[in-house]
């Protein structure tokens, strides 16, 4: 079970995030839904199957709707057969008990999140403030008596 630090970390994660980032989680939640499907299933577990492809089917109708035709174009109503088109993969997994639709399935979102993570150039880290005494040189930090440190 979550604690209520996961809770609040990821509700901060997801209130902060861009757009862009937060189709990136929707895919990578997907994505982990459409595996522990594979597993209960592997496993004979019919009720958590079944919960894991729900989950995933319900983060696919929510990719769907959160597409927007008009600025979106021909690319939009591409991703909308596709996620209609997982949807009913997901559908066929769950009621044939079979594994090859989740693989399917698996393969696309794969591709799909290869493809975002590319939408938007990798922007650099800032790096963390260091404290005054490690952003001296070293020089500076010595002669200052400032080691940051105490033997």
């Amino acid at each position: 079970m979550w604690t209520n630090g996961h809770d609040a970390y990821l509700e901060s994660t997801v209130l902060s995030a861009d757009p862009v980032e937060l189709v990136s989680m929707l895919y990578q939640a997907c994505t982990a839904a459409v595996r522990d499907a594979r597993y209960h299933l592997a496993e004979g577990r019919i009720a958590e199957r079944s919960q894991s492809i729900n989950k995933a089917f319900g983060i696919l109708v929510e990719l769907n709707a959160s597409l927007d035709h008009e600025k979106g174009g021909e690319i939009s109503q591409r991703l909308a057969a596709l996620y209609d088109y997982m949807r009913r993969r997901l559908l066929d997994a769950n009621m044939q008990q079979s594994d090859p639709p989740l693989t399917e399935v698996l393969g696309l979102l794969s591709t799909l999140s290869e493809g975002w993570a590319g939408v938007r150039p990798a922007e650099p880290k800032p790096m963390a403030q260091a404290s005054a005494v490690w952003s001296l040189p070293a020089e500076e930090a010595v002669a200052s008596g400032s080691r940051g440190w105490s033997l």
